[in-house]
């Protein structure tokens, strides 16, 4: 492996696509530290050190930033605007036929959509901002255990300028990552989610290790490194349905005639449906969160409801309700993403045939139906594995300091298999053995 590695480096194309990558990783990270304006850097760092609890209403925006959520930096929204705008335009295909028309058109297509997630970003990005500076400026961003005043300036102009520079980060982020795809190694918005999530494990591991013990510590690393073999086998099995192509002449040339399959993933979804049924839950809280006691100092019931059994990850109720959601997005997100219709179409076009299947309608037909078999399975692991951090609590009293849970382990298996596939592929392009055997 640490041979790979060198052999990756003395490779002058590769060695100076790891540095660019790199490189932009490190302004990335850089930019989390860099508070906004009119926020008390000394302030947020005692509130930070007063309470442990990231977990609830900010939690999936605080993963995905690296902690730079409640460092209220310039980089405090991170790329969770962007992968919010992608998943919609994905889901407004199904609405609109536009966006569908788009898809099809190729890359041209392909770039309108593109500039269409761009301008999205940036109003997510506004929309986002506005609410993480008014939760701020009320003292509700770290709970009761911070009475310290955060802000240094709350006028209109100084939120307006906040709101400004945060949104900028978003945009500047957004760049980032398109300039990493491009120039880099891997897909550049997953690579920089990846450093975020990975950025927490030192700090969530040593943190287990103080205020517990080291058995607890080497508790969780075991049971780190089960969940991270048992993603990595689930990411990687996918059902093989063959395909063969009819043999067809084309004047004196002969086309067809070969073999290939389908591939359908067990978890064809990813990690997509975890945000989603996460996003859903943080909606009564957030709603929850600007309903204040009245003058009398009475909650309505609702908030008090929702205060206890939706902002609460221990609960049985919020474990079955994000279980639920997790496996009905599951099923949600891979039909509008996998089109059996549409692949038997493209089968049939091409003189292509499932071998036993007739072509057309039994083909859509039994594709609808492998589908529907493999996404119970990969629907069920989802919600098991989004359940692990919730359930370490009770295990190992690690609670959110659980770092080898749900959308974190997720996403690094996934983008670390990717990145070292595209690796592997530079390196064996110049007759070299990969960076894993």
């Amino acid at each position: 492996m640490f041979s790979a590695v060198i052999r990756a480096f003395r490779t002058p194309d590769l060695r100076n696509k790891l540095l660019f990558t790199l490189f932009i990783v490190a302004i990335f990270r850089l930019g989390s530290f860099i508070p906004a304006p009119f926020v008390n850097y000394g302030n947020v760092q005692k509130c930070l050190a007063a309470t442990q609890n990231t977990s609830g209403l900010y939690e999936l925006v605080n993963l995905f930033s690296g902690g730079a959520l409640l460092q209220l930096s310039v980089f405090a929204l991170g790329i969770m605007p962007y992968i919010t705008a992608s998943i919609i335009t994905q889901l407004l295909r199904v609405v609109i036929p536009r966006f569908e028309t788009l898809y099809k058109e190729g890359q041209a297509g392909q770039a309108t959509l593109t500039q269409y997630t761009r301008y999205l970003t940036i109003a997510l990005g506004v929309l986002q901002s506005t609410t993480l500076i008014a939760v701020a400026r009320q003292g509700a961003l770290f709970g009761a255990s911070c009475v310290s005043q955060i802000l240094t300036d709350t006028s209109p102009l100084a939120i307006a300028l906040m709101v400004i520079t945060m949104t900028a980060g978003t945009g500047l982020i957004m760049w980032l990552g398109e300039l990493l795809t491009e120039r880099g190694v891997g897909n550049g918005m997953s690579l920089l989610i990846f450093t975020s999530i990975a950025a927490k494990f030192p700090a969530s591991l040593i943190s287990i290790a103080e205020t517990k013990s080291i058995e607890t510590l080497l508790v969780v690393i075991g049971i780190g490194v089960l969940i991270v073999g048992l993603v990595i086998l689930v990411e990687q099995s996918q059902r093989r349905i063959p395909v063969q192509y009819a043999k067809r002449v084309v004047g004196r040339r002969e086309y067809g005639g070969q073999s290939t399959y389908i591939p359908i993933k067990v978890n064809m979804a990813g990690v997509v449906p975890v945000i989603f049924a996460s996003s859903l839950l943080y909606l009564p809280a957030l709603i929850a969160q600007f309903n204040q006691p009245d003058k009398n100092g009475k909650v309505q019931a609702w908030v008090t409801w929702v205060s206890n059994y939706l902002t609460k990850g221990d609960h049985p109720l919020y474990m079955i309700l994000y279980f639920l959601l997790i496996v009905g997005f599951t099923y949600f997100y891979v039909a509008i993403t996998f089109n059996p219709e549409e692949v038997s179409d493209n089968m049939k076009n091409y003189g292509g045939f499932i071998p036993g299947i007739r072509a057309g309608r039994p083909t859509t037909e039994f594709l609808e139906y492998v589908l529907s078999r493999i996404t119970f399975p990969g629907a069920l692991y989802l919600g098991a594995i989004a359940l692990i951090p919730l359930v370490a609590f009770s295990l190992v009293g690690a609670n959110q300091n659980f770092p080898f849970g749900g959308t974190s382990i997720l996403i690094i298996v996934g983008v670390g298999l990717e990145t070292v596939k595209q690796i592997n592929a530079q390196m064996q392009q110049r007759n070299y053995e990969g960076l894993l055997k």
